[in-house]
């Protein structure tokens, strides 16, 4: 027999979905075979397939699945060491909180006294790795990391297996004896910079999801511009069409589709510079490269940008400033949490500050406005 007391990456889940999960390297013949047979027993209570689990059902198989240790299969109520491998893309919930001691997973990072630590200075310059994230903060809900230029968030084509953001959270998770796979509730371009909130629960997942599709988690961004605005603030508000090619996926702006997604950009000029503008940017939707069209599509493209920008000027700003990337970065996210207003901010990193630091400033007065006094970080 074996047995799994449910936690709360597991909880509000279906109870063959749970199997699935629970135990990846077995068939699905075999679950519905043991579900059927009724070989599997919720609080002492034949199972059924739909059926909902919640925190701290205990489910016991009678039945030894082969890819199950021999410890497992002695009845004992363990930690579900094998969620840690299911990395459900809406997953659920559950935990017990446990000594940072203990050698069972408990589901959140042991070393309580990071939680909510907000890292500055020298901690924000950390070496890139599997060992070494870029943490601008941690609780026992959530990370939010700091992911630099030209590392992909997430596994896939063109990405080498282990050098993804995804791929590093999963390590740090195990080396913090996690019982679920960190996972990003949303995603960055390779070429940008800056925040990225990953769960470190099944609930807390569904809870960042559910928020960024009902536009409650407020995100900001900096760029520069080509060339300077006609107006220091304003909202881009055009459709974008998503089109894929063997040279890769880009977004159409403005075009008369059925599938086309809406999409609106709010921006205001943080500085003018002489052939460029510092702009902050605020999203109200997130769509793929939506910042790096709706830019290029009014004629100010970002600098540094090898899909939707002035080649010849990138060309030249390269050589000129030294800029070889993308010049875009997510600098602040808010959002509530248990009721409390969260604010994270992450500062331009030192190859954009470099960059600013050699552009000429148009110095002149901006008039007071209620776009600006919200968004005045």
């Amino acid at each position: 027999m074996i047995t799994r007391t449910i936690d709360r990456n597991f909880a509000n889940m279906r109870l063959d979905r749970f199997l699935r999960k629970a135990f990846p390297e077995e068939s699905l013949s075999v679950f519905f075979a043991v579900i059927r047979k009724k070989k599997v027993r919720v609080n002492g209570v034949v199972g059924k397939a739909n059926q909902m689990l919640v925190e701290g059902d205990v489910v016991n198989i009678y039945e030894n699945f082969k890819s199950v240790s021999e410890d497992d299969k002695k009845g004992e109520s363990l930690p579900l060491a094998s969620a840690a491998e299911a990395a459900p893309a809406t997953p659920s919930s559950g935990d017990t909180q446990q000594h940072p001691d203990a050698k069972s997973a408990t589901g959140f990072a042991k070393k309580k006294s990071t939680w909510g630590q907000v890292r500055t200075g020298a901690e924000k310059q950390a070496h890139w790795g599997a060992h070494e994230l870029d943490l601008i903060v941690q609780t026992e809900d959530y990370v939010v990391v700091n992911k630099p230029s030209g590392l992909a968030s997430q596994p896939g084509s063109g990405t080498r297996p282990g050098e993804s953001l995804v791929e590093y959270l999963w390590e740090w998770g195990r080396n913090e004896g996690l019982d679920f796979k960190p996972t990003i509730a949303h995603r960055l371009d390779q070429e940008t910079s800056g925040m990225i909130i990953a769960a470190l629960h099944g609930d807390t997942l569904r809870d960042f999801t559910r928020m960024i599709r009902e536009h409650v988690v407020d995100k900001f961004y900096f760029a520069l511009v080509k060339g300077n605005l006609k107006k220091d603030r304003g909202t881009i508000n055009e459709s974008l069409l998503r089109t894929d090619s063997a040279k890769g996926s880009k977004m159409l702006v403005g075009q008369d589709d059925d599938n086309a997604q809406k999409a609106i950009t709010h921006y205001r000029v943080k500085q003018h510079y002489e052939g460029y503008d510092l702009v902050k940017i605020k999203l109200e939707t997130g769509r793929m490269h939506q910042i790096r069209a709706h830019f290029a599509s009014i004629g100010h493209p970002l600098l540094g940008d090898t899909r939707y920008g002035d080649f010849a000027l990138n060309r030249e700003v390269k050589k000129q400033f030294g800029l070889n990337r993308l010049f875009l970065h997510s600098c602040r996210l808010e959002f509530d949490w248990k009721g409390e207003h969260k604010v994270f901010d992450c500062p331009l990193p030192k190859e954009l500050r470099d960059v600013i630091k050699q552009l000429k400033p148009i110095h002149y007065e901006r008039p007071e406005n209620n776009f600006q006094k919200s968004h005045r970080r």
